[in-house]
């Protein structure tokens, strides 16, 4: 599937402002990290852009229902079970790399932009210690797992700040290739 499929897709199932951009973002972050372990920028794009297909519609039962939003777009088994794994409670083990990684950036990639948010540089300069800080700072989007995302970004094997420069960069490189800005 091309990537403007996907978007149009995407388009007719999320209409809420928020969660389009998160899901850009999320689109992002995957692609950086394609990128810095040699793997398909275009599948990790795509899992991305449509790991939350279903959230607005079915948050209840969230990802259950991406694979039938999803079965007329020929995707492989992995890619619907990779989107499946992102659930919590996922019957779908996080076993291959790309499945850690949407795993690992998911939350991590709105949490850094809500940091950035706060910053009057935004995500440019933003680092590691910037987001600790603000990891330690529990009303500072307290609905955030913050032990889930940890747990996350240690299943990948990669340093906190290598994660976190991984994403930031991804995102500055999505925002500038797309338009859009995510802070």
């Amino acid at each position: 599937m091309k990537r403007e499929d996907a978007l149009e897709l995407l388009k007719e199932h999320v209409k809420e402002n928020r969660i389009f951009k998160h899901s850009l973002a999320v689109e992002g972050a995957m692609i950086a990290y394609a990128k810095k372990f040699g793997e398909d920028e275009k599948r990790f794009g795509l899992i991305g852009l449509l790991h939350d297909i279903d959230f607005e519609k079915y948050p209840e039962v969230h990802p259950a229902k991406a694979p039938e939003l999803l079965a007329t777009c020929n995707f492989d088994n992995d890619f619907i079970d990779t989107i499946l794994s992102h659930g919590i409670d996922s019957h779908v083990k996080r076993d291959t790399l790309e499945r850690k990684c949407l795993h690992g950036v998911d939350e991590m990639a709105s949490f850094i932009i809500a940091v950035g948010l706060m910053r009057p540089t935004k995500l440019e300069g933003l680092k590691g210690k910037s987001v600790k800080k603000k990891m330690k700072d529990k009303a500072f989007a307290k609905a955030v797992n913050r032990e889930e995302m940890i747990n996350a970004m240690e299943n990948m094997e990669v340093e906190f700040n290598d994660h976190i420069d991984t994403i930031v960069e991804g995102l500055i490189e999505h925002e500038k290739r797309i338009g859009v800005t995510f802070c």
